[in-house]
C-alpha cells in the first residue's frame, strides 16, 4: 500500500507518532471494525475510527433517530430525526472521512444473522444497550474467534473489557447469564448524563485501535468503571474467571471430541 499526497496529510499525526507511523496506518487501513448500535456509544466510537483511517466500517442498528437522542448521540443532526440511525450515522462518518467503505446493516442483529454480519470484521465494538444483545454478541464473537469490547452506561458510570479469543474471559466466565432485559433499567429508565457514552465510547475506539496497530495493553481480563460523578476510572480484575465460562467449557468439549472423531 502506497500513501496518496492526501493520505499522508490527513495521517500525518499518526504517521509522526512512536508507536503507530506507518506501519500501524497501514494496519488501519486495511482493517474493518463492526459497530452494533448507532446509539450512544456507538456515536463517538464511529466518529473516531472513520477520522483514524479505519479502512472498512459496520455500522448495525434498526432504530430511527429520535429527538431524545439528540442530547448524547452525537452522531445525529436535528434534521436526521425519523430517519434511520444507520443512514444517519454513515453519513456522519462520511463527511469525515469520505474515503473509508461502510457497510449499513438495518436491522437488529440476532441468532440467525450475527455470524453472517460479523465474519469480515477484525473486530467488534458493543454499542447496544440491552443485556441480551450483548450477550448475543459475546457468544457469537467466542464462536467465531472474533475479539470485541463490551461497552455499558447508565446515569453516571459507565464500564468497558476487552475480549480477545484465547487472551482472557468474555462476559460469560463474570455473569454467566444475562439478566432479564425487563428487570434491568436503561438510560431510557433511569437516564444518563450526555457527557458520558462519549467517555466510553471513545474508550471503546481506543481499544479497537490498539488491538488492530498492535500497540499498548488491552483490557482484557480487566472491567474499567468509570465514576462520572467523581471522576474516578477503577479496574476490576476477572482474569481468573476464564475456566467458569460456560461458552468456553462447550468450546473446549467440541473442540476435543472433533480431535477424538478424527479417522
Amino acid at each position: 500500500m502506497t500513501f496518496t499526497a492526501e493520505q499522508l496529510e490527513r495521517y500525518s499525526r499518526h504517521i509522526i507518532l512512536k508507536g503507530v507511523g506507518v506501519k500501524g496506518q497501514k494496519a488501519l487501513l486495511s482493517s474493518g471494525v463492526l459497530v452494533v448500535g448507532a446509539g450512544a456509544l456507538g456515536s463517538p466510537a464511529i466518529m473516531f475510527l472513520a477520522a483514524s483511517g479505519v479502512g472498512h466500517i459496520g455500522i448495525a442498528d434498526f432504530d430511527p433517530v429520535e429527538l431524545t437522542n439528540l442530547q448524547r448521540q452525537i452522531i445525529h443532526k436535528t434534521e436526521a430525526v425519523g430517519t434511520a440511525k444507520v443512514l444517519s450515522a454513515k453519513a456522519a462518518a462520511q463527511a469525515i472521512n469520505p474515503y473509508i467503505k461502510i457497510d449499513i446493516y438495518e436491522k437488529g442483529v440476532n441468532e440467525d444473522n450475527i455470524d453472517e454480519i460479523i465474519r469480515e470484521y477484525d473486530f467488534i465494538i458493543d454499542g447496544t444497550d440491552r443485556f441480551s444483545a450483548k450477550f448475543l454478541i459475546n457468544d457469537a464473537c467466542v464462536k467465531n474467534h472474533k475479539p470485541f469490547c463490551y461497552g455499558g452506561i447508565k446515569e453516571f458510570s459507565g464500564q468497558i473489557m476487552t475480549y480477545v479469543p484465547g487472551r482472557g474471559p468474555c462476559l460469560r466466565c463474570i455473569f454467566d447469564e444475562a439478566p432479564p432485559d425487563d428487570e434491568c433499567e436503561t438510560c431510557s429508565d433511569v437516564g444518563v448524563l450526555g457527557t458520558l457514552p462519549g467517555v466510553i465510547g471513545t474508550l471503546q475506539a481506543l481499544e479497537a485501535q490498539k488491538y488492530i496497530i498492535g500497540t499498548g495493553d488491552l483490557l482484557i481480563g480487566q472491567m474499567l468503571v468509570f465514576d462520572g460523578l467523581r471522576t474516578d476510572f477503577r479496574k476490576v480484575d476477572f482474569s481468573d474467571c476464564t475456566e467458569r465460562c460456560p461458552v468456553y467449557r462447550k468450546m473446549k468439549e467440541k473442540t476435543a471430541n472433533a480431535k477424538n472423531h478424527r479417522p
